[in-house]
């Protein structure tokens, strides 16, 4: 038997953990994980009604989506097309003759939805949250972070091995040859290798300050002489930009004009031939579907791939996700749950004014300036109130087939998503569905976000106590407003912009302390890989400021108990997960494991260590100078 004591998580979660079996089809189960896989099985069970056209909604939106399901759940058709849908593509590729020849067709490939190479994006301006302006990322690598491919890392060959073995089994199926499959993937690793060289690693990419690299035009297009950049946004957004955002400066200015050069015009073509190839995998035989995901599946860990009903689930919701989020809410997410959570932000966001008012490290001009921010905050909870304008588009041509829909789907997003540049931003606009069980802090709208699906138990229920509420979703809610003022959402005002609004002095303070968080997780073990305190210091001080207001919060109610909220706390972080999973998470995610979120948060508590009686001589004592208390 585990003491709470020695190992807090454990000693909650252990008995559940003992009998919780992780789906074979899936890398992981627990909090987030259970109430995921209950979503899937009632909108499985929901649109098996719909497709026997019982019970569908009277909404041109979902009747959309209900054709869209029926040409991908059409297996026989599928199987009878085989590759056939994807062969014209595959030649058009193999047909190009020059990186000049390529270059001049991006722009079209791009709004088509094909591949183009161009790893560009709209997206708010750091410098002025309230403007759309255009990004430039890079290509991304086959191994989940630049640190698999430095020298002596012990998964690089076994993975880069197995990559290559999905492709030699998949490639085949689409009439490439033994010789053109080796002679394809020989240029794309060696490719990929050198790409790796110059784009960020996911600890990098985390720290938000240092991506804003803005570029005037002009300068940027020097940059890679070989690309007729004007004529390619000339095309896509009919005028030539004024600037460009280069979060991947490193790629640009030490890698680009080789990568875009008829010199490496051979790497690029296999890249390109190969993307065509696999574009839509996911839409042919149910073979290939499954031999797609080979890869992937080996990074998690993950033995089987879903089964064909489920995937086409899945696949027919990407379009309509939000319409689909918009159902959920209205059948599972009640009034009074809405009001009751509206009322618990509310709370939460008073709970935080007082506790800056009485910061007494911060000076009172950072104080003002951190309330400020903090009384604009926008909540958004449950769901959007409409959808984004696109889905009135979404409609879908019965007499076309499940790939030619798809095309189409795919357009009318491309050509919606570059219509926002130089345009406000949408505040209104949801980054993710509401039957989608997640929830974020955007420091660019300074907005919150809950989605219904994670407004249930054990986060929430109005059938549980109010402090094991408060343990859960209240620590969530928190958590999310905390990343207002976490390492990263500092550095952004009231309005969402870049401006450093700390004093000097109460700067350093600040990062005094997360210091001291990136020291408590750095290092630790996480199924034989080691946690990077720096990669996940922003998630580490949302984690310490949501438990923090989510208690006092509840100690404001006269039947507040310790022990529920604590417990509870650990329950929402239950997590059973595949070795090779975790491992992988331990180099990419920002998030710390589940456990250790529970464990190293908690131990900065003097309530928590008051409550279970922990005294030096347990495992889960942090001396009280040790204990780190930030907001």
């Amino acid at each position: 038997m585990v003491r709470l004591q020695d190992d807090f998580y454990d000693a909650v979660n252990g008995d559940w953990e003992k009998t919780a079996v992780i789906p074979e089809d899936k890398p992981r189960t627990g909090g987030f994980s259970d109430l995921n896989d209950e979503i899937e099985d009632l909108m499985l069970e929901t649109t098996d009604k719909w497709l026997a056209g019982q019970d569908v909604p009277d909404d041109a939106v979902i009747q959309n989506f209900v054709k869209f399901h029926r040409l991908a759940t059409d297996f026989d058709q599928r199987e009878a097309d085989g590759v056939t849908p994807v062969l014209p593509l595959i030649e058009e590729y193999k047909a190009l003759t020059s990186f000049d020849d390529f270059a001049s067709q991006i722009a079209r490939f791009e709004m088509d939805g094909k591949p183009n190479l161009l790893p560009f994006g709209v997206s708010p301006d750091f410098m002025d949250a309230q403007t759309n302006v255009l990004w430039a990322y890079a290509p991304s690598t086959i191994l989940p972070d630049t640190t698999y491919y430095e020298e002596g890392h012990p998964q690089k060959e076994e993975l880069l091995a197995k990559w290559r073995e999905s492709q030699e089994a998949l490639l085949p199926k689409f009439g490439f040859s033994e010789a053109e499959i080796a002679d394809m993937l020989d240029k794309i690793l060696a490719l990929d290798a050198k790409v790796a060289q110059y784009v960020l690693s996911s600890e990098e990419g985390s720290e938000y300050v240092k991506l804003y690299h803005p570029y005037n035009w002009a300068d940027f297009v020097a940059l890679t002489p070989e690309l007729p950049f004007d004529a390619i946004f000339t095309e896509i957004l009919g005028e030539i930009p004024d600037k460009v955002i280069v979060p991947e400066e490193r790629f640009w200015t030490e890698f680009a004009k080789d990568f875009y050069s008829q010199a490496n015009w051979e790497h690029l073509k296999a890249v390109l031939v190969r993307s065509a190839a696999l574009s839509y995998t996911s839409y042919l035989t149910d073979e290939i579907r499954v031999l797609s995901g080979a890869y992937n599946r080996a990074l998690s860990g993950t033995p089987q791939a879903m089964d064909k009903k489920k995937a086409a689930n899945y696949l027919a919701q990407g379009p309509y996700s939000q319409a689909l989020g918009l159902w959920y809410a209205g059948e599972k997410f009640s009034p009074e749950a809405k009001a009751d959570v509206e009322e618990k932000v509310v709370n939460m966001i008073q709970v935080y004014k007082d506790r800056l008012e009485t910061a007494d490290w911060l000076a009172p001009e950072t104080r003002e300036k951190a309330i400020t921010k903090l009384n604009v905050i926008t909540p958004h909870i449950g769901y959007p109130e409409k959808l984004p304008e696109t889905y009135a588009k979404k409609v879908i041509d019965e007499n076309k087939s499940l790939v030619e829909n798809a095309q189409e789907l795919a357009k009318i997003s491309i050509a919606h998503t570059w219509s926002k540049w130089n345009k406000p931003v949408d505040k209104s606009e949801w980054h993710m569905p509401a039957h989608m069980v997640n929830a974020y802090y955007d420091p660019q709208q300074n907005q919150i976000v809950f989605p219904a699906a994670i407004l249930q138990a054990p986060f929430y229920s109005l059938e549980q106590s109010s402090s094991a509420n408060y343990g859960g979703i209240g620590a969530v809610i928190a958590h999310e407003i905390s990343h207002a003022f976490d390492t990263n959402g500092a550095s952004f005002d009231e309005h969402g912009s870049l401006n450093d609004w700390w004093t000097e002095a109460d700067y350093a303070a600040f990062k005094e302390r997360t210091d001291k968080i990136v020291a408590q997780f750095d290092g630790l073990d996480s199924y034989g890989a080691k946690v990077n305190g720096q990669l996940t210091v922003s998630e580490n001080v949302a984690d310490l400021g949501g438990v923090a207001c989510a208690l006092e919060a509840a100690q404001k109610d006269a039947d507040f108990s310790a022990e529920a909220f604590f417990k509870n706390f650990a329950t929402i972080w239950r997590m059973k997960a595949r070795p090779e999973y975790m491992q992988m998470l331990a180099s990419v995610d920002v998030h710390a494991p589940g456990k250790l979120r529970t464990n190293v948060t908690l131990t900065n508590f003097d309530a928590f260590h008051d409550t279970f009686g922990i005294t030096e001589k347990d495992a889960m004592w942090r001396a009280p100078e040790e204990r780190v208390i930030i907001w």
